[in-house]
């Protein structure tokens, strides 16, 4: 956040994990704030964030994950052709 000059806020005065936070990484645990990451360009916050979670992604499942919602594309366009050959399509 500092890198990148987000705007701050006031954040929430009630959040039992700021103090912490602040204490950990510097800021006054007596006055919250909070960071607009919307500020950010869309392809920077999709890095950033692809970046913090890769080291915790397990290849192998994300593998089983992708090939399963592709067999489930198919197996759906499959029903819809079938659909629109049975005449279940929108009238046009």
């Amino acid at each position: 956040m500092r890198a990148y000059e987000l705007p701050v806020t006031e954040g929430k005065s009630g959040d039992p994990r700021w103090p912490a936070f602040a204490c950990r990484y510097g800021f006054d645990p007596a006055r919250p704030v909070q960071w607009e990451v919307e500020a950010l360009e869309p392809a920077e916050l999709q890095r950033l964030v692809l970046a913090a979670v890769d080291p915790y992604i397990d290849r192998d499942v994300l593998a089983r994950q992708i090939a399963r919602e592709e067999e489930q594309r198919r197996a759906l366009a499959a029903f819809l052709d079938g659909w629109d050959a049975a005449g279940g399509g929108a009238p046009s």
